[in-house]
């Protein structure tokens, strides 16, 4: 169980109080729209950002992929999104470094989803081993998404060759096509998830970590100039990332790592809710997971790019060691 010692709170918060005083550097962050963001959000409201010494200005993005490839051109500075096919091409080439995890998959909380439509639930497409010939609607190829629901069909016996993929582009097309009957199953975060549910729209299949376990889902990462020339302001960002990740553990975890709301749990939720445009009561309804130190799995990194590489969204054989920046980075084999 992953839980922060107060020491490490400790040491965190004496940190950004010791913060030298200086003009703030400007960074922009990329997120897609969604609960991925969440820490980002927190440091931001929080000031955590403002007490290292940085003026952020988020950049929101539809679907993961596309972030990647802002960062290489110089368009962000920081991202924390999914782990694509995208950016390990990218990162191959010394273009971008991780520096930190992000969200995670864990059973009790919500990231990934599976919804049906209406139209194929009365169909009689009611869990995941009636997915056989159906078709699913995801924003990109190679991208988590369709890992995760590759995973989920391979517990059912089902490959991605029986059933159709369909790419969207983004998290509101493939919102549009489930209520219109366009594809039978999306895959979403839950921030995506949780407003069609309430409306009646599509109807839940259920959650990744609830049919597959625990692991890391994303990742944070950082473009190579950026880590090459002003570490200091990486191993800023870091520092407030990671009191942000605390703050948020402590608002969903009892003293034992169990799921419980604690006393900051409403003031938790009311942040991420306003940077999404969502109301309370529907971000409440799924709530993710985040290491409160953001710490790497490099073994859950290394799963998903030997998928990409076995499924030729690759180029070559890439080790996740050769993507993380080993100087910020804190790891677990």
């Amino acid at each position: 169980m992953l839980r922060i010692i107060p020491a490490i709170a400790a040491a965190s918060l004496s940190l950004s109080i010791t913060a030298p005083a200086h003009a703030a550097d400007h960074i922009t962050i990329g997120t897609v729209h969604s609960q991925g963001g969440a820490t980002v959000f927190v440091a931001d409201a929080k000031g955590y950002f403002k007490a290292e010494g940085l003026e952020v200005k988020l950049h929101f993005f539809d679907s993961a992929a596309p972030i990647a490839v802002a960062a290489a051109s110089g368009d962000i500075d920081f991202a924390s999104t999914a782990l694509t096919a995208a950016f390990v091409n990218l990162a191959a080439k010394g273009t971008l470094r991780v520096i930190a995890s992000g969200g995670w998959e864990r059973p009790g909380f919500q990231t990934i989803g599976f919804l049906v439509s209406n139209q194929a639930y009365a169909g009689g497409l009611h869990s995941f081993k009636d997915m056989k010939g159906r078709s699913a609607g995801i924003t990109q190829r190679g991208t988590p998404l369709e890992y995760d629901l590759a995973r989920v069909l391979k517990k059912y016996g089902i490959g991605l060759k029986d059933i159709k993929i369909v790419p969207l582009q983004s998290n509101q097309n493939v919102a549009s096509a489930l209520k219109g009957g366009e594809v039978d199953v999306g895959v979403q975060t839950v921030a995506n998830i949780q407003p069609l549910v309430a409306r009646g729209d599509a109807k839940l299949l259920g959650w990744f970590a609830d049919e597959v376990g625990s692991g890391q889902s994303t990742v944070t990462f950082t473009t190579g100039q950026m880590a090459k020339d002003h570490p200091d302001t990486v191993r800023r960002f870091l520092r407030a990332f990671a009191k942000a990740s605390a703050t948020w553990d402590s608002a969903f975890l009892d003293a034992k790592g169990e799921r419980k709301d604690q006393a900051n749990a409403a003031e938790m939720v009311g942040i991420v809710a306003k940077y999404l445009s969502e109301k309370p009561e529907v971000v409440a309804r799924g709530i993710g997971y985040f290491d409160p130190e953001n710490r790497i799995v490099v073994s859950d990194m290394q799963d998903v790019l030997d998928w990409y590489r076995a499924n030729g969204m690759t180029k070559t054989d890439i080790k996740a060691d050769q993507l993380i920046d080993k100087r910020f980075a804190k790891l677990v084999k």
